[in-house]
């Protein structure tokens, strides 16, 4: 089986030390392919070094909503040249985030539609990060949506049957990471099962939200298998079928090669 982790934060202080060691892991359980995802200008440049140095790791640029109040000036301009470089699959993570109070959400409102119209130009995916502010999230997808189609994932999924319908009618794929494994989320579980087949990614938020049974600890994109084993009883299908759909749909969203 091969298996594709479509979000992870590698260049995290967590990995400093083992990073090669994780990242060997990953491949000897046959996790094929690893997103490493920026959040902010210097990030970006990391996940990109990291997507050098590692046949197997791909990278994502964009400005992270907590993180839009802190961007330099010139910031954005190089997130765009960034994005042409060769690993580089998709734009952000992007979104709206209500929990924490680190930027306006009118600017991080701005920022998301530079990373969609991005999107638009360019023919990448998006990356969404959406916390405590779902309707405002779908809302704005709706504006978006009638400009041009789009192209994009929720990443981590953990929202309503409502929300989860309203982005799939927008085109959106939706990723689920390890909270779909927590005992307490039975609800995101009757949500996940539901998803179409084609729309579905899976993902590990690495080094955080560690799917149980390793809940708590450091999280690594080898984690991704225990999700994918979750997705599979709760949907009534086989790993394999789990592992077949969900690599399918990263290659064919982000571009992926076939093989490595």
């Amino acid at each position: 089986m091969e298996w594709i982790d479509t979000h992870c934060h590698l260049d995290e202080d967590a990995f400093n030390q083992d990073c090669a060691d994780v990242v060997q892991r990953a491949i000897d359980s046959g996790i094929v392919a690893m997103i490493a995802i920026g959040i902010t200008l210097d990030s970006c440049r990391r996940v990109i070094e990291l997507a050098d140095r590692y046949p197997q790791v791909y990278a994502t640029v964009g400005l992270h909503p907590n993180y839009v109040s802190a961007a330099g000036a010139g910031d954005w301009d190089e997130i765009v040249e960034l994005s042409k470089s060769p690993k580089v699959v998709g734009l952000g993570e992007t979104g709206l985030d209500k929990y924490w109070d680190h930027s306006p959400l009118e600017l991080q409102a701005e920022y998301f539609d530079r990373h969609i119209e991005l999107s638009s130009q360019l023919g990448l995916p998006f990356v969404v990060h959406s916390r405590n502010s779902d309707a405002e999230v779908v809302e704005q997808l709706r504006r978006q949506a009638a400009r041009s189609p789009l192209n994009g994932v929720i990443h981590a999924f953990c929202g309503t049957a409502e929300t989860a319908t309203a982005c799939l009618e927008l085109g959106m794929h939706l990723s689920f990471g390890g909270m779909v494994t927590f005992k307490k989320n039975e609800a995101q579980r009757k949500v996940a099962a539901t998803v179409p087949p084609d729309r579905l990614l899976i993902e590990t938020d690495a080094p955080y939200l560690a799917p149980t049974p390793f809940r708590g600890k450091r999280n690594e994109p080898t984690h991704v298998r225990l999700t994918a084993s979750c997705l599979a009883e709760i949907r009534g299908v086989t790993k394999e079928e789990i592992a077949a759909v969900t690599t399918a749909n990263a290659r064919r969203l982000f571009r992926l090669p076939v093989s490595n």
